[in-house]
């Protein structure tokens, strides 16, 4: 089996997200309509923002750092915990019901939307405890690196791998849009990913955002 293609013969994806960013969740929005229209698997990763910014907590806004070191770390040990005592397949259920709940639904990054996420998908309520511990951290620490070894430091949530031409994965940060596409425009958006991964030396397309994620 090679790096393009997963064990039942479709197109892998991975997807290295956050839950408490919103710009991960309209991405992560977007590929899963993608799923709907192309012959794609979603693999789904955690990232962390905490890590991320670990070292540069004095260059950020006082807002900013106090959300890092009092909000970020909580939700993705949940979903890193629930992983490693449930297995990878939960992962991408519970981000939903995460991000649902955070971002559509404006609960935010709480404990009681945490238990909620749990609960919507069956997972044991006693996961949420797992947001005060470093039980998993070693894994969740891991499994960021993964992400940013395959694309770079200058970066942040979410990070997608696909197919690139000569059998191994390219990465990139984004693709940052709003609101996600759907139908035939994600289809579009997708390839347009992998005609992009299949050129050598490319790396950046951005424009300034004019506008917040959109959520529908």
């Amino acid at each position: 089996m090679s790096r393009n293609t997963a064990a039942n013969g479709k197109t892998p994806a991975d997807f290295w997200f956050d839950p408490l960013c919103p710009w991960a969740w309209m991405t992560s929005r977007w590929i899963l309509e993608v799923e709907k229209v192309r012959d794609i698997e979603v693999r789904w990763h955690v990232m962390s923002l905490a890590v991320l910014n670990e070292d540069k907590l004095d260059e950020v806004p006082e807002e900013y750092r106090d959300m890092l070191e009092n909000q970020a770390w909580g939700p993705v040990r949940v979903v890193i915990a629930a992983q490693q005592l449930h297995g990878d397949e939960v992962v991408g259920p519970l981000y939903t019901a995460l991000g649902t709940r955070f971002h559509n639904n404006g609960e935010g990054p709480t404990r009681e939307a945490v238990a909620g996420a749990l609960k919507d998908v069956g997972l044991p309520a006693e996961l949420v405890e797992y947001a005060d511990k470093d039980t998993y951290d070693t894994e969740l620490r891991a499994s960021h690196q993964e992400g940013i070894d395959k694309v770079g430091q200058e970066v942040g949530t979410p990070v997608v791998a696909v197919p690139g031409p000569d059998g191994e994965q390219v990465a990139f940060f984004g693709p940052v849009v709003t609101p996600a596409p759907k139908g035939e425009e994600a289809a579009k958006l997708w390839d347009g990913t992998l005609l992009v991964a299949s050129i050598p030396g490319f790396y950046e397309i951005k424009r300034t955002r004019t506008q917040g994620p959109i959520f529908d």
